[in-house]
């Protein structure tokens, strides 16, 4: 009974101690070599490619869709990110990778207009993620920076350009979804009242019972503001509040647009607030740390590890654009299905910790 989760708190540390064994077992266990990492990342980003593209198609046909940008845009970016750490180690050995590259681009431009017509979270997370993954990649071949001040402006020219295109289109279509100035509208609405409740009603340990949704029925704590994906806790019939869509439909008190941090204090406390913030940190200090460990060892002509190294710098790239985007921006993109998506991308940087020593 100790190892049944009592709360939504207990139910995430147990899952993401679960995934931490699962990937320390993997990583050991299967040869990661080089070959079948890219082959994998590039597996990955075709079937989200199609999988972002059938959404948009179902929604400008049926007005329906199922939102696959919010759980599986990270894992877009760990894919990508790692096709193009693969593509450099393979063009620093001499490998003609012009056929690579074609297929590369072409999943990053589908996945860059489907996932970007769904959402605007999604399209802010794939620019971080790409951008930081770009970082990386030049950091670990002691490259000069891709960035100049040219192509910072044509980035945000690009950025505007398309701004002004989904405003457009919404405007035509009568579609609101693809409007960036109704999100910023319903961002002004909804999140500035829920940031000020937040702030009035949070406390060392959970939150002012007055101030939840359940109210003197509630626990004023771990109640289901951030929560694991809904299907898994009624899949083992796990006693725990959910929702149901409320935060959504009804603009409950904690608003779905609102930034994660406040989301997760009010849900968890200051306390349970301070302990993501160390997870968060900890986690990228050691992503980084074990990074340059297999930097050097590749610099000393020891391929063991090319593998393990590109699939760590798109986890890295991934994990770092979800935290700061689900964190400060926006609590749906480290929620629910995302939050499992969160945890696994994490649990597989430390797992390479375990990794490394084992196999050193």
């Amino acid at each position: 009974m100790l190892l049944i989760a009592q709360n939504h708190l207990q139910l995430i540390v147990e899952v993401g101690v679960m995934l931490f064994v699962s990937l320390v077992f993997c990583l050991n266990l299967i040869p990661l070599s080089l070959s079948i990492v890219t082959f994998l990342s590039l597996f990955l980003m075709g079937g989200l490619t199609l999988l972002f593209g059938a959404d948009i198609a179902l929604l400008v046909l049926f007005s329906s869709q199922a939102e696959f940008t919010h759980p599986f845009g990270p894992i877009a970016l760990l894919g990508t990110v790692t096709a193009l750490a693969s593509l450099k180690v393979m063009s620093e050995s001499g490998v003609d990778i012009r056929p690579l590259r074609r297929f590369v681009i072409l999943f990053l431009g589908g996945i860059t207009v489907f996932g970007g017509l769904m959402h605007r979270s999604f399209l802010l997370l794939w620019l971080l993620g790409l951008f930081l993954g770009y970082l990386m990649i030049s950091k670990s071949f002691r490259e000069k920076s891709v960035f100049t001040l040219k192509r910072v402006m044509m980035f945000v020219g690009a950025a505007g350009v398309g701004f002004v295109f989904l405003e457009v289109l919404a405007r035509v279509t009568g579609m609101t979804i693809f409007s960036p100035l109704l999100r910023i509208g319903r961002i002004e609405q909804y999140s500035l009242s829920s940031i000020k409740m937040v702030l009035n009603n949070i406390q060392l340990i959970g939150h002012n019972a007055q101030a939840s949704y359940w109210g003197a029925d509630g626990i004023a704590f771990a109640e289901g503001y951030i929560s694991l994906p809904m299907q898994l806790i009624l899949l083992f019939g796990l006693p725990f509040p959910v929702f149901f869509g409320v935060l959504v439909n009804q603009k409950d008190t904690i608003d779905y647009m609102l930034p994660g941090i406040f989301g997760w204090g009010f849900d968890f406390g200051i306390l349970g607030l301070i302990g993501l913030m160390v997870f968060v940190l900890g986690t990228i200090l050691i992503g980084f740390k074990v990074l340059k460990m297999y930097r050097q060892k590749r610099e000393k002509n020891n391929k063991k590890y090319l593998g393990r190294e590109v699939l760590l710098t798109g986890a890295l790239a991934a994990f770092c654009s979800q935290a700061l985007i689900g964190l400060f921006i926006f609590n749906r993109s480290i929620n629910g299905m995302a939050l499992l998506t969160f945890i696994f991308l994490g649990t597989l940087i430390l797992a390479n910790v375990v990794s490394l020593k084992t196999r050193s």
